[in-house]
């Protein structure tokens, strides 16, 4: 079965969603870590034109979708896992609508936020 709120309709490929996406956040902060790292004293001049070099653009792109995709599956599967009618009640497929519609919309906004950020 489908699910229509799922991310890839298919629990394996949210798996390799979730795993990939973890692998390119935590590069991400490595790089970003490394980078404060090694530059002491920097200030906003020294950050912004680190951060909006094409590489860390494209880099940064990758990591919001990324983000986003992690989300989105990790919160799906708590809703779906814990907001249940057998551990809630009646209410909870209402509830889980709810929450998963509010979501959605989160993801949606803060990755457009995110890619106006980087991309403006």
């Amino acid at each position: 079965m489908k699910s229509a709120t799922g991310l890839t309709g298919s629990g394996s490929r949210d798996w390799a969603v979730q795993r990939i996406s973890a692998i390119v956040l935590a590069l991400y902060t490595v790089v970003v870590l490394g980078w404060i790292a090694t530059h002491s004293g920097f200030g906003y001049e020294q950050w912004y034109g680190f951060m909006m070099t094409l590489p860390m653009r494209l880099f940064s792109l990758l990591a919001v979708v990324s983000l986003a995709g992690h989300a989105w599956v990790g919160l799906w599967t708590v809703l779906t896992d814990y907001v249940t009618v057998r551990q809630m009640g009646a209410g909870a497929n209402g509830l889980r609508l709810v929450l998963q519609s509010a979501m959605v919309i989160a993801v949606i906004v803060f990755t457009v936020w995110a890619l106006q950020i980087f991309w403006h």
